[in-house]
């Protein structure tokens, strides 16, 4: 597939076709020690800031008046706004190109308990969506596997990088996509009887599974055994509780029985979906687990509930005393993660929750506070300069720096714009 791909390419290019966007190239991120003058800075955690920020070594250096660095390149943002990069904690982006190709997909390991399928060897940092995303102000997600119960770990990556070493930010997180007992769509015809007992199959199957990987586990931890079983070696951080467990749950009977499945458990739990939070945040609130939610644009999952449930969920589970931020669960638009808390905002939650819920609350969460999620000197310096509340379709992203590099503006979007908005009606490309 990608061998024809580039194929094609170098056939067009060779035909004389360099000098239009059939083989335009992003340029190169740069590097370097930046000073961002005037700004209104958005810290997140510190308030708002009318100040000059000074990048370097890949870090936020400084904040501050009328700082000075001599070989620093100025930007000036008198009128701008300065903000953390945002973070979605639920996604398949670099994992999946086009949801309908199953040739581009690999986020989906055979198997219905695969807890050692790492997401992180099958990023594509080349990914179309990748640039796509960054330009909206995204520069941190959440890479996970689908498919089965137990699908594999999900890793944290910097939307910036050659390979996926470079991408990574250094956690990783077991995918448990919690058994349901309840109806999986309007298309779902099966009676009641059937469901419950595909449920407690999938359920006794978990249970077994998780029996042995304890087992092994205690059995490593005595004696330090020389075998090696890699189905169950997978499951020793999670243990250890040196790995989170993301637990899959959307509707409220699903979220009740997993909480009841997860309560005499020792685990690093995080409760990631939970569409119908709302329902259930007494029992949410009493387990301390922190809630992943979305994507809010969605239709309700039930047909008799209001249209704008969806919306309100964060804003009820975070009223309730939850810990909430806020996902996309996408794969190509990924980009619309502000679109996501733009609508949680106005539904309730407010400007000031809804940005948190996509910055210092996922960082929070993945244990990456210190080095990311808000403005603060020392962190990285993952950040975006905007021209308005970036809650707003209309505002324009002008800078984006992930780890330092400042991002060229570019991406397959802003490059079917121009050449679109350029064209030559009647332009043969091959006699």
């Amino acid at each position: 597939m990608k061998s024809i791909f580039i194929f094609s390419t170098l056939f067009f290019c060779l035909l004389g076709f360099s000098n239009n966007s059939f083989c335009q190239l992003f340029r190169e991120p740069v590097y370097g020690n930046f000073l961002i003058q005037n700004a209104e800075i958005h810290t997140v955690t510190n308030g708002i800031l009318k100040a000059d920020l000074l990048i370097r070594d890949g870090r936020i250096a400084a904040i501050g008046k009328d700082l000075e660095y001599g070989d620093a390149i100025t930007i000036d943002a008198s009128g701008k706004r300065v903000y953390p990069g945002f973070i979605d904690a639920g996604t398949r982006l670099g994992l999946s190109e086009i949801s309908s190709i199953s040739l581009t997909n690999d986020f989906n390991e055979r198997g219905n308990l695969t807890p050692y399928a790492r997401a992180i060897t099958a990023i594509n940092p080349n990914a179309v969506p990748i640039p796509v995303t960054r330009i909206e102000g995204v520069t941190t997600v959440v890479a996970a596997p689908r498919g089965g119960t137990i699908p594999g770990t999900a890793a944290t990556i910097h939307l910036i990088g050659y390979t996926p070493d470079q991408m990574f930010a250094g956690v990783e997180m077991l995918i448990l996509d919690f058994p349901s007992s309840v109806q999986r769509g309007r298309w779902d015809r099966r009676p009641l009887e059937k469901r419950l007992e595909e449920y407690e199959d999938q359920v006794k199957k978990l249970n077994e599974f998780w029996s042995e990987a304890a087992l092994y586990h205690k059995l490593k931890s005595a004696d330090n055994a020389d075998r090696v079983i890699p189905t169950y070696e997978a499951m020793l951080p999670v243990f250890n509780k040196e790995r989170q467990v993301f637990v899959e749950v959307n509707r409220a009977q699903d979220i009740l029985n997993a909480l009841d499945w997860l309560k005499d458990k020792d685990l690093n739990v995080v409760l990631t979906g939970v569409a119908e939070g709302w329902r259930v945040t007494e029992q949410i609130k009493a387990s301390g687990f922190p809630v992943i939610t979305g994507p809010v644009l969605q239709t309700p999952s039930r047909s008799y509930d209001r249209y704008d449930r969806p919306y309100t969920n964060p804003s009820a589970m975070r009223d309730a005393g939850i810990t909430v931020a806020i996902r996309t669960a996408e794969m190509e638009n990924v980009r619309n993660l502000p679109f996501n808390a733009g609508y949680a905002a106005t539904y309730g939650m407010g400007i000031e929750a809804a940005l948190e819920a996509i910055t210092i609350v996922p960082a929070t969460i993945l244990g990456l506070e210190d080095q990311i999620g808000s403005i603060e000197v020392g962190k990285l310096a993952n950040l975006f300069i905007a021209n308005g509340d970036p809650f707003e379709p209309r505002t324009q992203i002008e800078n984006v720096f992930i780890k330092g590099w400042n991002i060229p503006m570019e991406s397959r979007h802003t490059q079917l714009y121009d050449q679109f908005i350029e064209r030559k009606p009647g332009l043969q490309l091959i006699d």
